[in-house]
């Protein structure tokens, strides 16, 4: 079983896939955790070259350095847990490049589908989890923690507006996989209302 999380910046999913991830471990589940860009020694030594504040990157360079991660992360680390039978959770993957490069950086969504489809060899994840936040709300708890901004958290409110907007469209396109959660409940909440989602969707799978 895959399930992935997705998200604007600042929008609280990895914390989400953390509490997730310990909650089904500590219940016995087999379960790993991972994320992309990463995910794999490669993945993570191009995640750093990716989110490198000076870095000038093209989108379609772009596209094709995230192909590559996905690539890699496959087939190392999520075909062989689901070959396993494990539960995967995943910190973005797909549709965060139908987002980002697609809606974001303008890349024909076309040619994101044909790379997409090549790399997952057709796995799509069962549940997808979407935090969703408003931008302007996001942004502040990133200052209020005082995080440095990657190259991405860098750009401008318009993209990111962009990119949840594009999230929000993908979510209706695909309401079956997705389950969106909306910014009024706190961390705690949150992780109830996805832990039970996803207690519901692994016994109608019989797991």
């Amino acid at each position: 079983m895959l399930i992935t999380f997705e998200g604007i910046e600042g929008s609280g999913k990895t914390t989400q896939a953390e509490l997730l991830y310990a909650y089904l471990e500590k219940n016995g589940y087999n379960v790993i955790k991972t994320r992309e860009p990463g995910g794999t020694g490669l993945g993570e030594a191009l995640r750093d070259v990716l989110l490198r504040r000076d870095m000038r990157v093209f989108p379609l360079a772009e596209l094709l350095v995230f192909m590559a991660v996905r690539a890699q992360h496959m087939e190392e680390v999520i075909s062989p847990a689901l070959a396993e039978g494990k539960i995967v959770l995943c910190d973005r993957f797909v549709d965060a490049t139908y987002a980002y490069q697609g809606y974001g950086r303008s890349i024909d969504l076309g040619i994101i589908e044909t790379f997409n489809r090549l790399v997952t060899k057709g796995v799509r994840p069962n549940l997808t989890i979407l935090l969703d936040c408003d931008v302007d709300q996001a942004f502040k708890r990133k200052l209020a923690a005082n995080q440095q901004m990657d190259r991405f958290e860098r750009e401008g409110i318009s993209f990111h507006r962009k990119i949840r907007e594009a999230y929000l469209k993908l979510s209706e396109e695909d309401g079956k996989r997705f389950f969106v959660i909306g910014p009024s409940l706190d961390v705690e909440g949150t992780h109830r209302v996805i832990r039970e989602k996803v207690e519901s969707l692994l016994q109608s799978h019989g797991i």
